[in-house]
C-alpha cells in the first residue's frame, strides 16, 4: 500500500485495522429480542430502540443500556390488612408486569428493577388494604374465585404510569389469617355459621308447620264437602227409591203382593240353623199368608 508515493508498512495497516475495527465495534448496537436498547449521549436519552437487530450510534459519544422488554413477575412482601369487620389478614402475592416506557421508566426509576418493584410493592399494598377493608373476613375465605384479585387489579387503575410500568396482573398465593389469632377466628367463624344454621333450620320448620296445617286444613274442608254431597245424594237416592215403591204399589192388589213379599223374606230370615219349626200367632199377616186367607 502506497501514501503519498510511499509504501506503507505492515504494521501500518495492521493498525489502521485495528483502529477500524474499534471504530465499527462502538458504532454498532445490537438489540436483541427481549430487551430495549437506550442511546445515551451526556447522560440525556436521544434514542429508544425496541426493534431487535443491528443499528448505529456515535461512537465515544453516545453509550448505550438496556433494559427488559418482557414480562417479569415480582415476589411482594407478605403483609397484614385490615378487613371491613375490623379482622387482620396476611396476604402474600406476586405481580406480573412489564415496562411500557422506557424513557419514563429511566427518568423515575434510573432503570433500576429493584427500584420498580419497591414502586409496584406500595402501589399494590395499598390497593389491596383498600380493597380488603371494603370487605368483610368471611366474604374473603369464603370468596376466593378471583373477584378479590380483580378488585384490586381494577383499584391499582393507572397509578403506575408515572413509572413506565404496565400491571398486566395481581394474583394471592396465600391469604390467610395471622398465627396468633387463626384457632379463635376459626372458632368464631364456626359458632357463627352454627347459629345461622340453626336460624334457617328454625324458619324451615316454622313453614313446614304452616304448610302441614294448611293442607289439613283443607284436607278436613274437602272430606267435609264430600261427606256433606254423598250424604245430600244417599237422601235424594232413598228419596227416589220410596218414590219408586209409592209408584209401584199404588193400588190394593199390589199393595197386597208387596206385603205377600216382605212376609216369605222375613219367613226366610227366620228359619236359620236346625230347627225349621216357627210359631205363628194366627193373627199375623204370615199366618193368614201360609193359611191362603
Amino acid at each position: 500500500m502506497k501514501k503519498n508515493g510511499k509504501k506503507l508498512g505492515a504494521g501500518t495497516v495492521i493498525l489502521i485495522a485495528l483502529l477500524a475495527m474499534i471504530l465499527l465495534k462502538s458504532s454498532l448496537v445490537i438489540t436483541g429480542p427481549n430487551e430495549y436498547k437506550m442511546i445515551t449521549q451526556f447522560g440525556s436519552v436521544v434514542k429508544v430502540i425496541d426493534t431487535p437487530g443491528p443499528s448505529f450510534k456515535i461512537p465515544f459519544i453516545q453509550t448505550t443500556r438496556s433494559i427488559p422488554n418482557y414480562r417479569m413477575i415480582s415476589d411482594l412482601v407478605p403483609s397484614d390488612v385490615t378487613t371491613k369487620d375490623k379482622k387482620v389478614m396476611t396476604v402474600d402475592s406476586f405481580v406480573i408486569w412489564q415496562i411500557s416506557d422506557p424513557i419514563k421508566y429511566w427518568s423515575s426509576l434510573n432503570m433500576s428493577k429493584e427500584n420498580a418493584e419497591v414502586r409496584i410493592g406500595n402501589i399494590v399494598y395499598n390497593s389491596v388494604k383498600t380493597v380488603m377493608s371494603r370487605t368483610n373476613q368471611s366474604d374473603i375465605i369464603s370468596g376466593r374465585d378471583g373477584e378479590l384479585a380483580q378488585a384490586i387489579f381494577d383499584n391499582i387503575g393507572d397509578s403506575t404510569e408515572a413509572y413506565g410500568i404496565e400491571i398486566l396482573s395481581v394474583e394471592t398465593k396465600k391469604l390467610d389469617l395471622p398465627e396468633s389469632n387463626k384457632v379463635s377466628v376459626y372458632e368464631r367463624m364456626i359458632s357463627e355459621r352454627n347459629n345461622i344454621a340453626a336460624g334457617y333450620t328454625a324458619d324451615g320448620k316454622y313453614e313446614s308447620n304452616l304448610i302441614r296445617n294448611e293442607t289439613d286444613r283443607a284436607a278436613k274442608e274437602i272430606v267435609a264437602k264430600a261427606s256433606a254431597e254423598a250424604e245430600k245424594i244417599k237422601a235424594s237416592g232413598e228419596a227416589g227409591y220410596m218414590q219408586i215403591l209409592s209408584e209401584a204399589y199404588n193400588n190394593e192388589d199390589k199393595a197386597d203382593f208387596y206385603n205377600y213379599v216382605r212376609s216369605l223374606d222375613a219367613l226366610k230370615a227366620s228359619l236359620k240353623g236346625d230347627n225349621k219349626t216357627i210359631i205363628l200367632n194366627q193373627d199375623s199377616e204370615l199366618a193368614r199368608i201360609l193359611q191362603g186367607n
